[in-house]
């Protein structure tokens, strides 16, 4: 299966892209819900967090696993990738496993919307102060420049179903203006954090029309594709059966009440021992 892991629900956003734009494969999704939310936490925690989940996945058959999220993307995935993948035993030693994140996929997709070379980045705590993007952005373009603004109080807004009402405006609206004061020929914005697709037209309404605003979702799935088309030696041992299997560290009942809002489609998961 390919393993998607988040820390709670965002990663559902990706994980509805994967299926829609690659519906032939079998995914296993990981929330850690009992631990989240991992923005607040320090660099260490979250990487032995999100180590954890991904030994859990590769155990459980996943040999390709996406961190559909910013914060794990951020503070866990390059560790991963350099150090454990590499000197870790089995079953995280092994040439045919793979770990990949959101941000490097984002970032390359920056290049080709902005004029300006002005990008504004949205984000949580955490990813934000990780300064991922700007890294990333100036190893693929070092003329764009990145403006970010940390966002603290729409992820709570998502999860607490307020996002839709008039309060959610406030936050929205201050967040984006804090950012576009920073730079006025800021043209593009990338949404860095997986909630924030379900807050789309607010944050639209708030936005200058002349800014293209870039969700991960499309962006990662597509990158996938590219991914598994360049790697044949990993794409030829997915199960190709169309499931999807859901997992929660935390209460499945509660799980699947918030993950069908997210995902779109009534969730029905089982309980994970991490």
């Amino acid at each position: 299966m390919i393993g998607v892991f988040d820390s709670g629900y965002g990663g559902l956003t990706v994980l509805k892209e994967f299926v829609k734009q690659l519906p032939e494969y079998d995914y296993l999704y990981l929330g850690d819900n009992a631990r989240t939310p991992y923005g607040t936490r320090s660099f260490e925690t979250v990487y032995n967090y999100s180590l954890e989940c991904v030994k859990y996945l590769f155990n459980n058959n996943c040999d390709l696993v996406i961190l559909a999220c910013n914060t794990a993307s951020a503070k866990a995935l390059r560790t991963i990738q350099q150090h454990d993948l590499r000197w870790q035993a089995p079953p995280l030693h092994s040439p045919q496993k793979r770990v990949l994140g959101v941000i490097r996929p984002s970032a390359e997709a920056i290049e080709q919307y902005t004029k300006t070379n002005h990008v504004g980045i949205l984000g949580t705590v955490g990813t934000i102060k990780s300064q991922s993007y700007p890294i990333e952005i100036a190893k693929i373009n070092p003329n764009i420049q990145v403006f970010q603004e940390a966002c603290q109080m729409w992820v709570p807004l998502v999860e607490n179903f307020e996002h839709l009402n008039d309060g959610a405006d406030y936050f929205i609206r201050k967040n984006i203006d804090n950012l576009l004061q920073k730079s006025s020929e800021i043209d593009v914005i990338v949404l860095a954090c997986t909630h924030y697709p379900l807050m789309i037209e607010k944050i639209r309404k708030h936005t200058p029309q002349n800014i293209q605003i870039l969700s991960q979702g499309c962006i990662v799935a597509q990158s996938l594709a590219d991914y598994l088309k360049r790697h044949p030696e990993i794409e030829c041992k997915l199960g190709k059966n169309k499931s999807v299997t859901f997992q929660t560290t935390d209460s499945p009942e509660l799980f699947d009440k918030y993950a069908t809002f997210f995902f779109d489609k009534e969730v029905k998961s089982k309980k994970a021992i991490v």
